[in-house]
């Protein structure tokens, strides 16, 4: 019986996955280089940055923190501008709340996370929330998972990872933990043969649990 769920937060709670893409393209644009979103989406499975194609093309590490800079500023651009409500999801957590322990595992940044949720009352049905910097190594690793099992003091049979990314399907895999996938149009083509489940959306998750 699963007590415990571990969400991803982008593609998953909200609508980021593309407004971040994005980002890292536009700035990227501006140093000269086309990053397209097939390669974009092979870099974010080995949970690299985008901006390896920047040393690629031989740009100093000054010229490469000033242009990251730049896509943070882009980003939460448009995280302020921009639809990310994905709908239902306000409803299916309030729900799920009722019955289990919930946090929130992601690869986002503390500051841009915080921006997200400024008004999407999720957060206030979670435990806890892992951002970026907050776990030893990021996913693929099982580390961000392991974290959020050993704040709950869960076991991994009692748990599950909600998750729409190859990257984050490894982590949890790697975590020994049971995971959903949910539908996400930008990530559809990601291998997720690891996955125990699949949904279309994640109002699908309440019924599967």
């Amino acid at each position: 019986m699963k007590k415990y769920i571990l969400f991803d937060n982008d593609g998953v709670l909200v609508e980021t996955e593309k407004w971040y893409f994005q980002a890292n393209y536009d700035a990227l644009k501006d140093m000269g280089i086309e990053l397209s979103q097939e390669r974009y989406l092979n870099i974010m499975i080995e949970g690299k940055s985008a901006f390896i194609l920047a040393e690629e093309k031989g740009f100093d590490s000054l010229s490469i923190e000033k242009s990251k800079d730049k896509r943070n500023e882009l980003y939460q651009d448009y995280i302020r501008t921009q639809d990310i409500e994905i709908k239902g999801v306000k409803d299916l957590i309030s729900k799920l709340s009722k019955r289990y322990k919930m946090g929130i595992v992601t690869s986002s940044r503390r500051e841009d996370f915080e921006l997200i949720h400024k008004s999407t009352e999720l957060t206030k049905h979670m435990h806890f929330v892992l951002c970026s910097g907050e776990y030893k190594r990021s996913k693929p690793f099982a580390d961000p998972y392991l974290k959020g099992l050993d704040i709950f003091g869960a076991k991994k049979e009692e748990s599950i990872v909600v998750e729409d990314s190859q990257r984050g399907l490894s982590s949890a895999y790697n975590a020994g933990i049971d995971c959903v996938i949910v539908h996400n149009d930008f990530t559809i083509h990601h291998d997720f043969s690891k996955a125990q489940y699949f949904i279309n959306t994640l109002a699908e998750l309440e019924d599967l649990l």
